[in-house]
């Protein structure tokens, strides 16, 4: 029995990496009959372990860990450097230093190994696809792969690997782009409907899903489930910084750009944002690395015109609530969504 199959409510929780998905959160969502995602990204596999066991302490409900795949892509140390020149001046200001603009696989291979030999209910994997050897190995301990794609064709690629389901993000998306490469711009309910023409497995809707109604929108569309994360920034249990918590709770809009990590993702436009997105150079986790000390001086100053503010286009639709009430709520409208357009078009067409 898949675990897709076991949840009370077709809702996943997005793995926000960064802070904000605490084994609390990843816990709350899966007790209220979800499944919640530890993000694996940007830590150690200490920490990892670590997070595993809190949230086992926290509930007995099936989880997933999300893990960051090594980036393969060449980068452009000369754009690189321009970057860090063009940068240094406002990390000055701030009375830091900008970070060492290196590589590095996030860990992965420790990361692996540890959840091979503590194998937990679901695995997915963001930054392209899994090997096959990864996949066969995680299926043999009983842990189910997930991929996540942003491209049709991916989804038949995955599928030909044997996961058990795959991630369809879309462009509306909070936080990072999920496939390779990261400037495919389908939405999400036009992917959604071309990987269900070309893949067999479950699909999982992410990009832009708030509310009730939107998450009907995607399983009347194909989807198995939502998988929703900005929903869950503004929640008790979430890390989410005051900062963070009154951008989402805000009006203003979203932007994708490569400025903050070299990748690109969706966050609340702000000065930073603006003045950098055009020059930012295609290198992750270099740009990350070299960010890291000026975004982390912002953060400690409150400073939200600098600060990554990640969030999906709907992030007004947010709000402050306890993450089982965000589960239980937002199902239920989703199901008195499908209900009522039933209605409606049942009477339309007698």
């Amino acid at each position: 029995m898949s675990v897709l199959s076991t949840l009370r409510h077709p809702i996943i929780a997005a793995p926000m990496a960064g802070g904000p998905s605490t084994p609390a959160l990843v816990a709350a969502v899966s007790a209220a009959g979800g499944l919640g995602f530890l993000a694996a990204g940007m830590i150690d596999a200490e920490r990892l372990a670590a997070d595993v066991a809190e949230v086992r302490s926290r509930t007995d409900r099936p989880f997933g860990v999300n893990v960051f795949l090594p980036d393969p892509g060449d980068v452009d140390a000369a754009a690189v450097r321009a970057y860090a020149e063009r940068l240094a001046p406002q990390a000055a200001e701030r009375g830091v230093s900008l970070g060492e603009p290196v590589g590095g696989d996030d860990a992965y291979p420790e990361k692996m190994a540890a959840l091979l030999a503590d194998p937990v209910p679901v695995v997915s994997f963001v930054f392209g696809l899994p090997d096959r050897a990864a996949v066969r190995a995680l299926r043999e301990r009983g842990t189910e792969v997930w991929a996540t794609v942003t491209r049709p064709d991916a989804a038949t690629a995955a599928a030909d690997l044997g996961v058990d389901a795959v991630v369809v993000q879309g462009t509306e998306a909070g936080g990072h782009r999920g496939g390779l490469p990261d400037d495919d711009d389908y939405a999400l309910l036009p992917l959604l409907r071309l990987a269900a023409s070309r893949c067999d497995r479950p699909l999982v809707a992410a990009g832009g899903i708030v509310d009730g109604p939107a998450l009907a929108a995607v399983l009347a569309a194909g989807a198995a489930a939502g998988q929703l994360g900005t929903a869950f920034l503004r929640c008790p249990e979430a890390g989410s910084s005051p900062m963070h918590r009154a951008a989402v709770a805000g009006d203003a809009p979203t932007a994708l750009t490569r400025a903050y990590t070299g990748r690109r993702a969706r966050g609340v436009a702000n000065d930073f944002l603006r003045q950098h997105d055009a020059s930012a150079p295609t290198g992750y986790p270099q740009v990350l690395h070299l960010t890291r000390p000026l975004l982390a001086a912002a953060r400690r100053d409150g400073d939200a015109s600098v600060a990554n503010l990640w969030a999906g286009q709907a992030h007004p639709l947010a709000r402050e609530l306890p993450a089982a009430e965000v589960v239980t709520e937002v199902s239920a409208g989703a199901r008195a969504a499908l209900a009522a357009a039933a209605v409606e078009w049942s009477a339309r067409w007698d």
